[in-house]
Protein backbone atom coordinates (compact mmCIF):
# COMPACT_ATOMS: atom_id res chain seq x y z
CA UNK A 1 0.00 0.00 0.00
CA UNK A 2 1.15 3.38 -0.55
CA UNK A 3 2.70 4.56 2.77
CA UNK A 4 -0.21 7.25 3.32
CA UNK A 5 1.48 10.27 4.91
CA UNK A 6 2.58 10.41 8.63
CA UNK A 7 4.34 13.19 10.59
CA UNK A 8 6.50 14.26 7.30
CA UNK A 9 3.65 15.27 5.28
CA UNK A 10 3.97 18.89 6.63
CA UNK A 11 6.67 22.47 5.59
CA UNK A 12 9.22 22.90 3.70
CA UNK A 13 10.78 26.29 3.40
CA UNK A 14 10.28 27.57 -0.03
CA UNK A 15 13.26 30.13 -1.43
CA UNK A 16 10.23 32.46 -2.72
CA UNK A 17 6.52 32.95 -2.48
CA UNK A 18 4.42 30.10 -3.89
CA UNK A 19 3.74 31.87 -6.86
CA UNK A 20 5.85 30.25 -9.19
CA UNK A 21 5.27 26.92 -7.70
CA UNK A 22 3.11 25.16 -10.39
CA UNK A 23 1.15 26.66 -13.93
CA UNK A 24 -2.46 26.06 -13.46
CA UNK A 25 -2.76 24.77 -16.68
CA UNK A 26 0.38 22.17 -16.03
CA UNK A 27 -1.06 18.59 -16.55
CA UNK A 28 -1.11 16.26 -13.52
CA UNK A 29 1.88 13.78 -13.05
CA UNK A 30 1.32 12.87 -9.50
CA UNK A 31 2.19 9.17 -10.76
CA UNK A 32 5.42 9.71 -11.68
CA UNK A 33 5.84 10.64 -8.22
CA UNK A 34 4.31 8.96 -6.09
CA UNK A 35 5.23 5.54 -7.61
CA UNK A 36 8.84 5.59 -6.34
CA UNK A 37 7.40 7.04 -3.16
CA UNK A 38 4.98 4.36 -2.92
CA UNK A 39 7.11 1.21 -3.63
CA UNK A 40 9.99 3.15 -1.44
CA UNK A 41 7.60 3.01 1.21
CA UNK A 42 6.30 -0.37 1.03
CA UNK A 43 9.51 -1.72 1.24
CA UNK A 44 10.72 -0.14 3.93
CA UNK A 45 8.55 0.09 6.67
CA UNK A 46 9.72 -3.36 7.93
CA UNK A 47 13.17 -2.46 7.96
CA UNK A 48 12.32 0.85 9.60
CA UNK A 49 11.33 -1.13 12.35
CA UNK A 50 14.66 -2.79 12.84
CA UNK A 51 16.89 -0.13 12.69
CA UNK A 52 14.23 2.29 14.34
CA UNK A 53 14.99 6.12 14.21
CA UNK A 54 18.39 6.03 12.45
CA UNK A 55 16.19 4.90 8.90
CA UNK A 56 13.66 7.14 9.68
CA UNK A 57 15.38 9.93 9.96
CA UNK A 58 18.08 9.66 7.84
CA UNK A 59 19.13 12.44 5.75
CA UNK A 60 19.23 10.63 2.67
CA UNK A 61 15.50 10.07 3.08
CA UNK A 62 14.61 13.60 3.98
CA UNK A 63 16.76 14.37 0.53
CA UNK A 64 14.27 11.91 -1.58
CA UNK A 65 11.32 13.52 0.00
CA UNK A 66 12.79 16.88 -1.14
CA UNK A 67 12.89 16.07 -4.51
CA UNK A 68 9.35 13.94 -4.85
CA UNK A 69 7.94 17.14 -3.52
CA UNK A 70 9.01 19.47 -5.88
CA UNK A 71 8.56 16.93 -8.75
CA UNK A 72 5.19 16.26 -7.47
CA UNK A 73 4.18 19.88 -7.82
CA UNK A 74 5.38 20.61 -10.84
CA UNK A 75 3.43 17.61 -12.11
CA UNK A 76 -0.07 19.64 -10.42
CA UNK A 77 -0.10 17.51 -7.41
CA UNK A 78 -2.85 19.01 -5.04
CA UNK A 79 0.48 19.74 -1.90
CA UNK A 80 2.20 22.61 -0.71
CA UNK A 81 6.14 22.61 -0.87
CA UNK A 82 6.25 22.90 2.82
CA UNK A 83 5.97 19.66 2.84
CA UNK A 84 9.28 17.36 3.71
CA UNK A 85 10.44 20.32 6.24
CA UNK A 86 9.43 18.49 9.48
CA UNK A 87 11.54 14.91 8.42
CA UNK A 88 14.24 17.76 7.13
CA UNK A 89 14.57 19.49 10.66
CA UNK A 90 13.60 16.26 12.71
CA UNK A 91 16.67 14.46 10.52
CA UNK A 92 19.36 17.65 10.95
CA UNK A 93 18.88 17.56 14.71
CA UNK A 94 18.69 13.94 14.89
CA UNK A 95 22.28 13.59 12.90
CA UNK A 96 23.70 16.35 15.03
CA UNK A 97 23.35 14.13 18.07
CA UNK A 98 26.74 12.92 17.85
CA UNK A 99 27.84 16.94 17.95
CA UNK A 100 25.09 18.31 20.34
CA UNK A 101 23.74 16.25 23.13
CA UNK A 102 20.08 16.31 23.42
CA UNK A 103 17.80 15.59 25.97
CA UNK A 104 16.25 12.19 25.79
CA UNK A 105 12.82 13.35 25.31
CA UNK A 106 14.11 15.65 22.89
CA UNK A 107 15.19 12.63 20.49
CA UNK A 108 11.44 11.68 20.24
CA UNK A 109 8.22 14.06 19.67
CA UNK A 110 10.36 17.14 20.42
CA UNK A 111 12.38 16.71 16.93
CA UNK A 112 8.89 16.75 15.40
CA UNK A 113 7.74 19.74 17.10
CA UNK A 114 11.09 21.47 16.54
CA UNK A 115 10.54 20.79 12.62
CA UNK A 116 6.91 21.28 12.36
CA UNK A 117 7.72 24.92 14.09
CA UNK A 118 10.84 26.16 11.95
CA UNK A 119 9.01 24.84 9.04
CA UNK A 120 6.12 26.81 9.34
CA UNK A 121 8.17 30.08 10.54
CA UNK A 122 10.63 29.59 7.27
CA UNK A 123 7.76 28.15 4.61
CA UNK A 124 5.77 31.14 5.24
CA UNK A 125 8.05 33.71 6.88
CA UNK A 126 5.54 33.56 9.78
CA UNK A 127 8.38 33.07 12.91
CA UNK A 128 5.29 34.20 15.30
CA UNK A 129 2.99 30.93 13.83
CA UNK A 130 5.50 28.92 13.44
CA UNK A 131 6.30 29.86 17.57
CA UNK A 132 2.73 29.19 18.51
CA UNK A 133 2.58 26.16 16.24
CA UNK A 134 5.21 24.47 18.75
CA UNK A 135 3.69 25.42 21.47
CA UNK A 136 0.76 24.09 20.53
CA UNK A 137 2.05 21.17 19.60
CA UNK A 138 4.41 20.95 22.82
CA UNK A 139 1.14 21.39 25.06
CA UNK A 140 -0.38 18.03 23.55
CA UNK A 141 2.69 16.06 23.57
CA UNK A 142 3.35 17.54 27.66
CA UNK A 143 7.25 18.25 26.27
CA UNK A 144 6.91 21.89 28.19
CA UNK A 145 10.64 20.61 29.08
CA UNK A 146 12.01 21.57 25.60
CA UNK A 147 10.28 25.02 25.71
CA UNK A 148 13.52 26.58 25.20
CA UNK A 149 15.43 24.64 22.99
CA UNK A 150 12.23 23.81 20.20
CA UNK A 151 11.90 27.76 20.41
CA UNK A 152 15.08 28.57 19.78
CA UNK A 153 14.90 26.71 16.85
CA UNK A 154 11.79 28.35 15.03
CA UNK A 155 12.91 31.60 15.82
CA UNK A 156 16.56 31.10 13.99
CA UNK A 157 14.87 29.40 11.17
CA UNK A 158 12.75 32.29 11.32
CA UNK A 159 15.90 34.90 10.85
CA UNK A 160 17.47 32.42 8.28
CA UNK A 161 14.21 32.52 5.80
CA UNK A 162 14.03 36.16 6.21
CA UNK A 163 18.56 36.76 5.65
CA UNK A 164 17.52 34.02 2.61
CA UNK A 165 14.20 35.57 1.30
CA UNK A 166 14.13 38.94 2.58
CA UNK A 167 11.07 40.40 4.82
CA UNK A 168 7.76 39.50 2.49
CA UNK A 169 4.63 38.93 3.39
CA UNK A 170 3.08 35.91 2.06
CA UNK A 171 -0.39 36.84 0.21
CA UNK A 172 0.60 40.67 0.94
CA UNK A 173 -1.58 43.50 2.44
CA UNK A 174 -4.90 43.31 2.70
CA UNK A 175 -7.08 46.02 4.52
CA UNK A 176 -10.35 44.57 4.27
CA UNK A 177 -12.56 44.38 7.75
CA UNK A 178 -15.52 43.22 9.36
CA UNK A 179 -18.65 45.31 9.92
CA UNK A 180 -22.25 45.04 10.57
CA UNK A 181 -24.03 42.35 11.34
CA UNK A 182 -24.17 40.59 7.73
CA UNK A 183 -20.15 40.68 8.34
CA UNK A 184 -20.46 38.88 11.69
CA UNK A 185 -22.94 36.39 9.90
CA UNK A 186 -20.47 35.86 7.69
CA UNK A 187 -17.67 35.08 10.57
CA UNK A 188 -20.09 32.40 12.25
CA UNK A 189 -20.92 30.65 8.71
CA UNK A 190 -17.24 30.73 8.43
CA UNK A 191 -16.75 29.00 11.42
CA UNK A 192 -19.16 26.34 10.70
CA UNK A 193 -18.28 25.68 7.21
CA UNK A 194 -14.63 25.39 8.10
CA UNK A 195 -15.25 23.30 11.46
CA UNK A 196 -17.75 21.01 9.18
CA UNK A 197 -15.79 20.71 6.49
CA UNK A 198 -12.44 20.74 7.90
CA UNK A 199 -13.62 17.94 10.46
CA UNK A 200 -14.50 15.61 7.93
CA UNK A 201 -11.66 16.41 5.98
CA UNK A 202 -9.07 15.13 8.63
CA UNK A 203 -11.83 12.75 9.87
CA UNK A 204 -10.86 11.12 5.94
CA UNK A 205 -7.22 11.53 6.12
CA UNK A 206 -7.33 9.66 9.75
CA UNK A 207 -9.23 6.14 8.47
CA UNK A 208 -7.27 6.10 5.12
CA UNK A 209 -4.13 6.19 7.48
CA UNK A 210 -5.38 3.91 9.95
CA UNK A 211 -7.07 1.22 7.45
CA UNK A 212 -6.71 2.40 3.73
CA UNK A 213 -9.69 2.08 1.43
CA UNK A 214 -12.02 -0.66 1.62
CA UNK A 215 -13.39 -3.05 -0.56
CA UNK A 216 -11.63 -4.15 -4.18
CA UNK A 217 -10.12 -0.57 -3.65
CA UNK A 218 -8.04 -1.70 -1.31
CA UNK A 219 -7.21 -4.75 -2.52
CA UNK A 220 -5.65 -3.18 -5.33
CA UNK A 221 -3.86 -0.06 -3.89
CA UNK A 222 -2.45 -2.77 -1.63
CA UNK A 223 -1.39 -5.43 -4.57
CA UNK A 224 -0.44 -2.93 -7.25
CA UNK A 225 0.39 0.51 -5.60
CA UNK A 226 2.23 1.80 -8.69
CA UNK A 227 -0.90 1.67 -11.02
CA UNK A 228 -2.82 2.89 -7.93
CA UNK A 229 -0.73 5.78 -7.93
CA UNK A 230 -1.42 6.12 -11.55
CA UNK A 231 -4.94 5.99 -11.29
CA UNK A 232 -4.54 8.80 -8.68
CA UNK A 233 -3.07 10.59 -10.96
CA UNK A 234 -5.42 10.33 -13.69
CA UNK A 235 -8.52 10.98 -11.65
CA UNK A 236 -6.17 14.40 -10.26
CA UNK A 237 -6.30 15.25 -13.86
CA UNK A 238 -10.11 14.77 -14.45
CA UNK A 239 -10.87 16.78 -11.44
CA UNK A 240 -8.88 19.59 -12.89
CA UNK A 241 -10.65 19.53 -15.86
CA UNK A 242 -13.95 20.00 -14.01
CA UNK A 243 -12.58 22.82 -12.13
CA UNK A 244 -10.70 24.87 -14.76
CA UNK A 245 -7.11 23.60 -14.25
CA UNK A 246 -7.28 25.71 -10.58
CA UNK A 247 -6.62 22.87 -8.22
CA UNK A 248 -3.30 21.69 -9.46
CA UNK A 249 -0.52 22.91 -7.27
CA UNK A 250 -0.19 24.66 -3.49
CA UNK A 251 -3.61 27.07 -4.61
CA UNK A 252 -1.52 29.91 -4.25
CA UNK A 253 -2.25 31.89 -7.00
CA UNK A 254 -6.36 31.01 -6.42
CA UNK A 255 -6.29 32.11 -3.11
CA UNK A 256 -4.16 35.63 -3.86
CA UNK A 257 -6.75 36.21 -6.82
CA UNK A 258 -9.71 35.54 -4.16
CA UNK A 259 -8.17 37.78 -1.50
CA UNK A 260 -7.49 40.63 -3.87
CA UNK A 261 -10.52 40.37 -6.05
CA UNK A 262 -9.11 39.39 -9.00
CA UNK A 263 -9.24 37.27 -11.86
CA UNK A 264 -11.83 34.26 -12.30
CA UNK A 265 -11.57 31.46 -9.72
CA UNK A 266 -14.50 28.41 -10.44
CA UNK A 267 -17.62 28.08 -8.48
CA UNK A 268 -17.34 25.70 -5.64
CA UNK A 269 -13.45 25.79 -5.77
CA UNK A 270 -12.88 24.96 -2.17
CA UNK A 271 -14.82 21.94 -2.72
CA UNK A 272 -12.93 21.11 -5.87
CA UNK A 273 -9.29 22.28 -4.01
CA UNK A 274 -10.26 19.74 -1.24
CA UNK A 275 -10.97 16.66 -3.13
CA UNK A 276 -8.03 17.00 -5.48
CA UNK A 277 -5.93 17.33 -1.73
CA UNK A 278 -7.38 14.04 -0.93
CA UNK A 279 -6.37 12.28 -3.65
CA UNK A 280 -2.47 13.49 -3.75
CA UNK A 281 -2.64 12.67 -0.15
CA UNK A 282 -4.06 8.86 -1.12
CA UNK A 283 -1.40 8.81 -3.87
CA UNK A 284 0.96 8.68 -1.71
CA UNK A 285 3.10 12.01 -2.53
CA UNK A 286 4.83 13.55 0.20
CA UNK A 287 3.81 17.28 0.46
CA UNK A 288 2.22 19.24 2.43
CA UNK A 289 -1.26 20.03 4.02
CA UNK A 290 -0.69 23.85 5.20
CA UNK A 291 -0.81 25.35 1.64
CA UNK A 292 -3.83 23.29 0.21
CA UNK A 293 -6.11 24.30 3.14
CA UNK A 294 -5.60 27.87 3.22
CA UNK A 295 -6.11 27.79 -0.45
CA UNK A 296 -9.18 25.51 0.12
CA UNK A 297 -10.59 28.03 2.87
CA UNK A 298 -10.30 31.08 0.42
CA UNK A 299 -12.56 29.17 -1.61
CA UNK A 300 -14.92 28.73 1.47
CA UNK A 301 -14.94 31.92 2.44
CA UNK A 302 -15.74 32.80 -1.30
CA UNK A 303 -19.11 30.80 -0.94
CA UNK A 304 -20.26 32.50 2.44
CA UNK A 305 -19.04 36.06 0.63
CA UNK A 306 -21.74 35.23 -2.22
CA UNK A 307 -24.90 34.35 0.08
CA UNK A 308 -24.20 37.18 2.45
CA UNK A 309 -24.18 39.90 -0.02
CA UNK A 310 -23.32 43.10 2.38
CA UNK A 311 -20.45 41.57 3.80
CA UNK A 312 -16.96 42.61 2.38
CA UNK A 313 -15.73 39.77 0.20
CA UNK A 314 -12.30 39.86 0.78
CA UNK A 315 -12.50 39.58 4.50
CA UNK A 316 -14.79 36.64 4.21
CA UNK A 317 -12.06 34.90 2.27
CA UNK A 318 -9.40 35.54 5.04
CA UNK A 319 -11.40 34.18 7.74
CA UNK A 320 -12.97 31.60 5.43
CA UNK A 321 -9.12 30.33 5.03
CA UNK A 322 -8.26 30.78 9.12
CA UNK A 323 -11.54 28.81 9.81
CA UNK A 324 -11.07 25.87 7.35
CA UNK A 325 -7.47 25.51 8.59
CA UNK A 326 -8.34 25.36 11.72
CA UNK A 327 -10.62 22.85 11.41
CA UNK A 328 -8.23 20.49 9.66
CA UNK A 329 -5.35 20.95 12.50
CA UNK A 330 -7.28 21.78 15.44
CA UNK A 331 -4.70 24.56 16.40
CA UNK A 332 -7.00 27.48 16.58
CA UNK A 333 -4.18 29.87 17.83
CA UNK A 334 -1.93 28.42 14.87
CA UNK A 335 -4.36 29.41 12.38
CA UNK A 336 -5.71 33.01 13.17
CA UNK A 337 -2.10 33.86 13.72
CA UNK A 338 -0.47 32.03 10.33
CA UNK A 339 -3.56 34.25 8.74
CA UNK A 340 -2.45 37.47 10.32
CA UNK A 341 0.80 37.20 9.40
CA UNK A 342 0.34 36.41 6.13
CA UNK A 343 -2.19 38.72 5.30
CA UNK A 344 -0.56 41.52 7.45
CA UNK A 345 -4.24 42.39 8.75
CA UNK A 346 -4.36 43.00 12.43
CA UNK A 347 -7.80 44.62 12.53
CA UNK A 348 -9.11 41.07 11.61
CA UNK A 349 -7.93 39.97 15.04
CA UNK A 350 -11.16 39.43 16.53
CA UNK A 351 -13.36 37.99 14.11
CA UNK A 352 -10.08 35.57 13.29
CA UNK A 353 -10.39 34.41 16.88
CA UNK A 354 -13.90 33.84 16.71
CA UNK A 355 -14.03 31.82 13.53
CA UNK A 356 -10.99 29.77 14.52
CA UNK A 357 -12.18 28.84 17.91
CA UNK A 358 -15.90 27.75 16.59
CA UNK A 359 -14.13 25.89 13.51
CA UNK A 360 -11.96 24.11 16.10
CA UNK A 361 -15.18 23.19 18.29
CA UNK A 362 -16.72 21.74 15.38
CA UNK A 363 -14.27 20.04 14.14
CA UNK A 364 -13.33 18.24 17.63
CA UNK A 365 -17.05 17.27 17.63
CA UNK A 366 -16.43 15.25 14.05
CA UNK A 367 -12.51 14.13 13.93
CA UNK A 368 -11.99 14.18 18.06
CA UNK A 369 -8.62 13.43 17.26
CA UNK A 370 -6.33 16.23 16.41
CA UNK A 371 -4.85 15.59 12.57
CA UNK A 372 -1.15 15.75 12.75
CA UNK A 373 -1.08 13.98 16.39
CA UNK A 374 -3.10 10.93 15.42
CA UNK A 375 -1.19 10.58 11.77
CA UNK A 376 2.52 10.78 13.99
CA UNK A 377 1.07 8.02 16.20
CA UNK A 378 -0.11 5.86 13.28
CA UNK A 379 3.20 6.14 11.35
CA UNK A 380 5.25 5.60 14.48
CA UNK A 381 3.34 2.66 15.30
CA UNK A 382 4.21 1.19 11.56
CA UNK A 383 7.96 2.22 12.15
CA UNK A 384 9.35 2.61 15.81
CA UNK A 385 11.17 -0.16 17.00
CA UNK A 386 10.33 -1.92 20.08
CA UNK A 387 12.45 -0.02 21.98
CA UNK A 388 10.88 3.85 21.87
CA UNK A 389 8.92 4.92 24.70
CA UNK A 390 5.43 4.62 24.91
CA UNK A 391 5.77 8.29 25.68
CA UNK A 392 6.43 9.35 21.88
CA UNK A 393 2.13 8.99 21.89
CA UNK A 394 1.34 11.05 24.56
Amino acid sequence: MPKPLGFDHELAAPPTPLRSETSPRRPALGPLVAAPHAVLGRRGRGRAGRNGFDRVLSLRLAAAKMLLTCVGLAGGASVGREGPTVQVGAALLYNLRWLIRFPRHLMERGLIVAGGGAGVAAAFNTPLAGIVFAIEEMARSFEERSSGTLLTAVIIAGLAAVYVQGDYTYFGTTHSAISGSSGWLGVLLCGLAGGVLGGGFSRLLLAFSSHGLPGRAGVFMRTYPVRFAAVCGFVLALIGLASGSAVYGSGYEEARQLLEGTGEVAAGYGLWKMLATFVSFISGIPGGLFAPSLSAGAGIGQTVASLVSQADPGALVVIGMAAYFAGVVQAPITAFVIVMEMTDNHDMVVPLMLATLLATAVSRMICPRPLYKALASNYLDRVRPDSVPPSVEK
